[in-house]
């Protein structure tokens, strides 16, 4: 069995990722890319699917483990009845081709160590053919093909490669793991203690640039680094997470394909790596979303491939038991063919949002703009599934309207404070009908609150993003009910759901259970904060911040009841409402403070 998701850590090398668990099992590992399939998938099925384990033979007395510093070098030290020993992870910064290198070093006394190998390509479907030349590997599927160079003797065992051996102080041993396409000479192994000081090098000079000043420190660094993690290097895309089916709700069926990137996480990202001082990335980041989204706005797409991909067919993997028996497994997403109306707005306010932080135009960025206006101007009456990708039927979803608004009044603000071209009275007309209709037709004035969609009577967390966004101020008793009614309703054991789970629910499709989702709870500390409700904000932050890992990671939703992450791992979008959260308390702290929808 897999283990816990909280007892994973990430590795990478900006274009792809694996996570190892405390076991000392590499888990999880796509090549070359994020969304390539898995050679290790024991995740999301057993030992055969796929797995490269490394550990003590004897029984463990204690493991600490931690990044080197400001990395994603991970280091692991078990300690054993006769010794300590320290295993060091990373992927080196990609070169020509992709690596995985693991150094078992001896700490104290000596450590009897197994190490098991079982490479199978394509999730966990394909043995390949393996050749043995001492104590080099190649295996050979298809178009995947695997070096795999240990420091020790193997044999062969069941259909997999295994050593035993002893490691004592001082001792370093390397293994190494390097892909390439099947039809290439075999690459050369890479030196082992050499990628270790340049990718250590590489990830200090990259956080260096924080320009981050406030509290939290380490966390908000640590989420900067997932995100950089998360990063499809050649492209500047980031995407949602690094793995795919991790469940909602353990044995249920809401596992999804998280390894793209999303229109609705641009805002979130670029403002949060501009206000820490990456410009480099957030430029990246925008420069991929114009290119991901050029074309005709009709058909804007709500997520895209590492590199702008479009066809992201969703299947089912039936060979895969699924993480702890939670199935489907799937790969690719159906999600990419809804028409989601909030997206336009994120898209607007990304664009905002950079330029008012100062960065540099993009040339073709207003005209593309003016275009997604332009199809706005009708398609904001229509329905949709909203933020939450709903597979039941299409609403008229308060938060898409909001965000439609949003388009309309960063257009407003393009205009009057940057100097375009459009057309003024006729985008302030259309902003104030949204307005009106959405304080109209989403207000439950009788429950002082706003609603899902239209007519419901069901909450949904999404409606925190209203003073975020700059909809109504903080201040407004609208925003205030809505932040009580999230709290009442929405809150469990200290933490947010989505949105109702009423019995008899349909808006979403699906059986309902699913755990508290962190960038929810994020966005209600927000709220706090803006409200002036600081020490409720202290208080929430901290909660967050202790449902990391010892690595401080953080997965998409969390199961209180069960003290125990869920869902696709490490998420993005929980990062990224971490570094913006602090930055809103940090902001709250003096005289004056920002949010999105100033300026």
């Amino acid at each position: 069995m897999a283990s816990r998701i909280e007892d994973y850590a990430l590795i990478g090398d900006t274009h792809s990722a694996g996570l190892v668990g405390r076991d000392g099992s590499l888990d999880w590992l796509c090549l070359p890319r994020f969304d390539s399939g898995a050679c290790f998938t024991r995740l999301l099925g057993s030992d055969e699917n796929g797995a490269w384990s490394l550990a003590p033979v004897d029984e463990v007395k204690s493991i600490s483990r931690r990044y080197r510093g400001p990395t994603l070098v991970l280091q692991t030290d078990y300690e054993v009845q006769d010794g300590v020993v320290r295993i060091i992870d990373f992927m080196p910064l990609r070169g020509e081709y992709p690596s995985v290198i693991r150094i078992v070093e001896g700490l104290r006394g000596h450590v009897r160590m197994r190490m098991r190998l079982c490479i199978r390509f394509d999730y966990g479907s394909i043995m390949p053919w393996v050749t043995r030349d001492g104590r080099t590997l190649r295996a050979v599927a298809g178009p995947d093909a695997i070096r795999f160079d240990s420091a020790v003797d193997l044999r062969g065992e069941d259909f997999v490669h295994v050593a035993e051996f002893v490691v004592t102080e001082g001792v370093r041993l390397p293994f190494t793991l390097t892909w390439c396409q099947s039809h290439e000479p075999q690459p050369p192994a890479p030196d082992a203690e050499t990628a270790l000081v340049g990718t250590e090098s590489w990830w200090r000079r990259w956080s260096a640039q924080s320009t981050y000043a406030g509290e939290w420190q380490e966390p908000v660094l640590r989420s900067l680094i997932t995100l950089k993690a998360l990063t499809y290097g050649p492209t500047g895309g980031i995407v949602a997470a690094a793995t795919t089916s991790l469940p909602e709700r353990v044995g249920g069926v809401r596992n999804w394909d998280y390894r793209y990137c999303w229109l609705r996480d641009a805002t979130f990202t670029l403002y949060s790596l501009m206000l820490a001082g990456f410009e480099t990335e957030a430029r990246a980041w925008r420069e991929w979303l114009l290119r991901a989204v050029a074309g005709r706005p009709a058909e804007l797409q709500i997520m895209y491939g590492a590199a702008g991909e479009r066809r992201l067919t969703e299947l089912e993997l039936g060979w895969l038991e699924g993480y702890e028996g939670s199935r489907p497994v799937r790969v690719g997403n159906a999600a990419v063919e809804q028409f989601q109306l909030d997206v336009y707005g994120e898209i607007m306010d990304a664009l905002h949002q950079a330029r008012r932080m100062g960065s540099a135009p993009e040339v073709h960025a207003w005209a593309l703009q003016r275009s997604l206006l332009g199809f706005l101007e009708e398609a904001w009456r229509q329905p949709d599934e909203g933020i939450w990708e709903v597979r039941g039927p299409r609403q008229h979803f308060t938060h898409s309207k909001v965000m439609a608004w949003v388009a309309l009044d960063r257009g407003v603000r393009a205009v009057e404070g940057f100097g375009f071209e459009g057309p003024l009275d006729k985008w302030k007309a259309l902003r104030n009908e949204i307005h009106r209709e959405v304080c109209e037709r989403g207000y439950d004035a009788d429950r002082r609150t706003f609603t899902q969609f239209y007519g419901s009577t069901e909450l949904d967390a999404a409606c925190l993003m209203i003073p975020l966004v700059g909809f109504l101020p903080p201040s407004d008793p609208r925003v205030r009910g809505t932040m009580e009614a999230v709290e009442r309703d929405l809150g469990r054991d200290g933490f947010v759901l989505r949105y109702s789970e009423e019995e008899g629910s349909t808006v979403d499709g699906l059986p309902p259970g699913e755990g508290s989702f962190l960038a929810c709870s994020f966005w209600l500390a927000d709220n706090y904060a803006l409200a002036g409700r600081r020490d409720d904000a202290l208080r929430l932050f901290e909660q967050l911040l202790s449902l990391r890992n010892d690595v401080g990671l953080l997965s998409e939703e969390y199961d209180p009841q069960a003290r125990r992450m869920l869902g696709n791992f490490p998420q993005a979008l929980s990062h990224v409402s971490l570094v913006n959260t602090a930055h809103n308390l940090v902001g709250t702290a003096g005289p004056a403070h920002h949010r999105r929808g100033d300026g």
